[in-house]
Parts: structure tokens; C-alpha cells; sequence
């Protein structure tokens, strides 16, 4: 069977489960909703928070960009899993002990201010909008190769997938659901992986093979002979670093926090009975996000390798099948400027005739390496169940914060469940449509719209969740004014540097590099802003007066462990 037929009938067979989990599962309360009602158990709460976690950014993204940084691209693998492990023993069991719903709630609860909550909300959508784009991107970006439909029609046909299962199911139907993309995406990520490790090194374990030799007799280390293949081309060694020092931590720093304030990971938290497996399902969620983050070097490497050894001084016309589907997507681009017919891929833009983006790096990975049809369909049911599942998250997010931190809290306090529970479900509706546009007219590809959304959150939330739990003394008007300061300053750094909007439409590209402030990327001033915030939040509060003492007595609750008094007063 051909390539076409096999995603059909795998992308199929994974979409019927999809929504017969979500007919199964369908939420008939708030609760039910917003947090699954609260009984899921630690190992399926940690498959679905790690699905809910390894967005396209993660499947699709982060190989490409490693293929293309080298070692500038490990900054992603540090931030992402290091911010997992910061949200896991810093944050998830205190909020989750403090017992509301969703991020907005908990500031505006713990800050004791509607304003608090609304400048929560208002930044909750911010950050997830910027997420969701880069997710619905990344459905297009697979439906337009495999199924052979323009990314427009595929960003569509995703669209209404994720409605029908975050519509219909809220928070219950999501987590079940993500349990099942979670077994997808891990299987369909390692099976191409243990291939193309046998393939070229004979080890079956990819990230010892990335570090092996390779099995043609030559003794030669593969690391070894991609930097001779790059330095051939024009390229940097691809374990040479590029970026400096202090731009690598800014960026690590950012994704660590902005990982530790994401809303639609937090909320995982919530959906689990006790504190107790609030830490188990963050343990579990940590070790089967690793088994992927370790591996996406490793197919980073045999891709560059395979790509480099296909195209590089051979004949366009001779080119495989899989090339020119690619360029129907407009992702892969020949031009052809010296007129001799052959592929010049070099690191000399004057002579440069391939452009490739890095999204497509994991996706045509297996096509390059000439594996069975079945696996490189295999591989497009994977990065839908890694898009989708975060989108589904990100969908539950923006709708719980229109209807219960908004409708709920502010507008209608005593509007009825059910009613709620429509306003959260036409809110998701409106969402998954604003979602489309982006995915549709995208502003850069996926992991770089990702980290942006890491930034924005290490801008906003962070300082005030972390200052709410750990510092008493911090009143609503120091979070507030820290919060507005952090997500403003990200915000015109990132339109003025990634977009060129104070500068007549340039881009960093076109030479704004060269002001970046403190020579840091849009992708790590994230951690600036986030330095900016806790200093407003600060000063302000040193000139305010203080919380009330009810709320200073929470504060002081929440990081109590459970029984310690029970076991003192004996």
C-alpha cells in the first residue's frame, strides 16, 4: 500500500478511538469539565499531562531545530525539562493543595482582587493563543504532506476534531483521550527512531547510537562525520555553539519558567484526588516526557546525516518521491541559480539553492531513511496526537477562563451549572475558531511560536504564583502591577524583535539581531521580563499595605504538608 492509503487508515483508526473516548467519557458537570472530577489516578493523569506537555513543538519541532542549531538547539531540551521538573516540586503540590480550578482563580483567590483575576485571564489567553497557533500550524503542516490537502484544509479538518472532543468532554473526555495520543505519539516518535539506529549505527537504543560508530566498517563515530559533513558544506561543526553564553541561560531560564506558569499544565494537577498524587503524577509525567526528549537528538542526528548524504551535488531530477511531495508544501524549496540541474546545499546564502524548514525535519525523516510506508504514517498519527492533545488543553484553558474565572466569578455569579457549563463549551467553540486563523496564517514555525507562549508566561505568571505561595507579605497591588509590567515589556519585545512591528515590518533576520537588548533573543527575554516583574512586584508591595491576615493565614496553610498536625498534637 502506498503512503497515502496507510495514514488514512492509521490516522483513521487513531481518530475513531479519539472520539469514541470522548463519547465514553463526556463531562455532565463543571466539575467533570474543568477537572475531570478529580479522580483520575497518578499514571493515567501523569500519560495525560505528558501528552498535554509534548506539544508539536516537542514531536515536530525540537529534532528540527536541534538538526538545523546543533548544539545551539539543546537549550529547548534543557528549558522544557528542567521548567517540568521546577513545576513538579515547586509549584504542582501547593496549588494543588490550595484547591481552585484554574490559574486565574488561584490569583485572583490568593490576591483577593477581581482585577487580579481579570489581568490573570486576559494574560491566560495571551499565553495560550500564542501556544495554540503553533499547534494548529503543525496539524496543517502533516495533513498537507501525508493526505495530500493545502495546510489550510488540513489546519480545518483538525479544527473539528479538537471540538468534538474538548467540546463534548471538557477535562474528562480530554485526559482519557490523552492517555490514548500519549501511547500514539511515544510509539509512533520511537519506532522510526530504533530503525534508522540499526540502520546506520546496529545499535537498537537511538541515543546510543547518536553516540556509536557507524556500521560501514569504518570505524568512524557519527558525530564525527556529521561535523565533517557541515564543515564541508560552509556549515559551523555541529557541536559548536553559536549563540552566547548569557543568551543560552536567558533562554533555558525563560522555558524553565514560563514551563512552571503554563495554565494548561497546571490545571493537570487538579484533576487528581490528593496532594500525594499530585507529586506521583508529576514523577510519572517527568519519566515518559524523558524517554522522547532523550531520543530527539538522536533522530536529529540521523536525520541531518541522511538529509545532507541525499541532496548534497546530486541531480534534482534524481531525486526521491519524497522530495518533490515536499515541495508541493512549499516547506522544501530548490531553486535552482546556477542552472547546472544539481542540489548546491551550503552554508553560502549567495549560493545556496535549498531552503528547508525545520518543522519538516522528524515528519520526512523517515521517508529520507527509505523505512516501510506504515511507519511514516505512523509518524504523521503521532505529531497529530502530539498537536491536538495540547491544543485540546489549551482550548480547556481559554474556555475555563471566559466562563468560570469571567462568566462565573465576575459578570454572573449565580448563573446555574448547566449554564456554565454551555458558556464554557460555546467559549472552546469561539477558540478552536481564533485558533484556526493562527494555525492558518501562522507567525513562524512551531517551536518559535511555542517559546515565545514560555516566554509570555514566565513574564506574567510566574513571579505572581511563585510570590503567592512562598511570600506572605506580597499584596494584590505589587502582583498586579508586576504581571501588567512583565506581559507588556514581553509583549512589545516580541512584536518590535520577531515581527518587525516598530520597524516597518523587518524581522530579525533582516539585521534587528544586532539590537537586541543585552544581545538576548525574543525567545529568552522572557526571563528579563520575568526579573522586571518580580521587581515591580516588590517595590510596590514594599509601599502597600499589607494582605489581609485570612489570606496571609492560607498562604501559611497551603505549605503545611497534610497530618503534621495531627502527629504534633500527640
Amino acid at each position: 500500500m502506498d503512503i497515502q492509503t496507510w495514514t488514512y487508515i492509521i490516522v483513521g483508526i487513531t481518530f475513531a478511538l479519539y472520539i469514541g473516548i470522548a463519547i465514553w467519557s463526556r463531562a455532565g458537570s463543571t466539575k467533570e469539565f474543568y477537572v475531570a472530577g478529580g479522580g483520575v489516578s497518578p499514571l493515567a493523569n501523569g500519560m495525560a499531562t505528558a501528552a498535554d506537555w509534548m506539544s508539536a513543538a516537542s514531536f515536530i519541532s525540537m529534532a528540527g531545530i536541534i538538526s538545523f542549531s546543533g548544539y545551539d538547539g539543546a537549550v529547548y531540551l534543557m528549558g522544557w525539562t528542567g521548567g517540568y521538573v521546577l513545576l513538579a516540586l515547586l509549584l504542582a503540590p501547593y496549588l494543588r493543595k490550595f484547591g481552585k480550578f484554574t490559574v486565574p482563580d488561584f490569583i485572583g483567590e490568593r490576591y483577593y482582587s477581581k482585577t487580579a483575576r481579570t489581568v490573570a485571564v486576559i494574560c491566560a489567553l495571551i499565553v495560550s493563543f500564542t501556544y495554540v497557533a503553533g499547534q494548529m500550524r503543525g496539524v496543517g503542516l502533516v495533513f498537507s504532506r501525508f493526505l495530500e490537502v493545502d495546510i489550510n484544509t488540513g489546519v480545518i479538518i483538525g479544527m473539528i476534531i479538537v471540538l468534538f472532543y474538548a467540546v463534548l468532554g471538557g477535562m474528562k473526555g480530554i485526559t482519557y483521550t490523552q492517555v490514548a495520543q500519549y501511547c500514539v505519539l511515544i510509539f509512533a516518535f520511537m519506532v522510526p527512531a530504533i530503525f534508522i539506529s540499526l540502520q546506520m549505527t546496529g545499535n537498537p537504543i537511538p541515543q546510543l547510537g547518536m553516540g556509536g560508530t557507524i556500521n560501514d566498517g569504518s570505524g568512524m563515530y557519527l558525530i564525527d562525520k556529521l561535523n565533517g559533513l557541515s564543515t564541508e558544506l560552509g556549515f559551523a561543526e555541529y557541536t559548536s555553539g553559536t549563540k552566547s553564553t548569557f543568551d543560552v541561560f536567558a533562554i533555558t531560564l525563560a522555558l524553565m519558567a514560563g514551563t512552571a506558569g503554563l495554565p494548561h499544565v497546571i490545571v493537570r494537577f487538579f484533576t487528581v484526588k490528593k496532594v500525594k498524587d499530585a507529586r506521583k503524577s508529576a514523577g510519572w509525567a517527568l519519566l515518559l516526557i524523558a524517554i522522547l526528549y532523550t531520543t530527539a537528538p538522536a533522530v536529529a542526528v540521523f536525520a541531518k546525516v541522511n538529509l545532507i548524504e541525499t541532496v548534497s551535488e546530486k541531480e534534482a531530477s534524481a531525486m526521491p518521491a519524497w522530495f518533490k511531495k515536499w515541495e508541493k508544501t512549499g516547506l522544501l524549496v530548490h531553486d535552482d541559480k546556477n542552472g547546472d540541474g544539481k542540489i548546491q546545499y551550503v552554508a553560502d546564502k549567495e549560493k545556496n539553492e535549498l531552503t528547508i524548514d525545520n518543522d519538516i525535519m522528524v515528519l520526512a525523516n523517515p521517508e529520507i531513511a527509505s523505512l516501510p510506508n506504515w511507519v511514516i504514517a505512523l509518524v504523521a498519527a503521532g505529531a497529530l496526537a502530539a498537536a491536538l492533545s495540547t491544543a485540546a488543553g489549551l482550548l480547556l484553558v481559554i474556555s475555563s477562563s471566559i466562563s468560570h474565572d469571567l462568566i462565573k466569578k465576575m459578570i454572573k455569579p449565580d448563573i446555574s451549572e448547566k449554564g456554565e457549563l454551555w458558556a464554557a463549551r460555546i467559549a472552546a467553540t469561539v477558540a478552536v475558531c481564533v485558533a484556526g486563523y493562527f494555525g492558518i496564517d501562522p507567525p513562524g514555525f512551531v517551536a518559535a511560536v511555542v517559546a515565545l507562549a514560555f516566554g509570555l508566561a514566565a513574564a506574567s505568571f510566574f513571579p505572581a504564583i511563585i510570590l503567592g505561595i512562598f511570600y506572605k507579605r506580597m499584596n494584590k497591588e505589587g502582583a498586579i502591577g508586576g504581571m501588567v509590567v512583565g506581559l507588556c515589556l514581553m509583549l512589545f519585545y516580541m512584536l518590535k524583535f520577531k515581527f518587525g512591528i516598530f520597524d516597518g515590518g523587518k524581522t530579525a533576520v533582516e539585521g534587528l539581531k544586532g539590537g537586541w537588548w543585552f544581545g538576548i533573543s525574543p525567545e529568552g527575554f522572557g526571563t528579563v521580563a520575568m526579573v522586571v516583574n518580580f521587581l515591580v512586584s516588590f517595590t510596590i508591595c514594599k509601599f502597600t499595605a499589607p494582605p489581609p491576615q485570612d489570606v496571609q493565614d492560607i498562604v501559611e496553610n497551603i505549605r503545611i504538608p497534610s497530618g503534621v498536625g495531627e502527629a504534633s498534637s500527640h
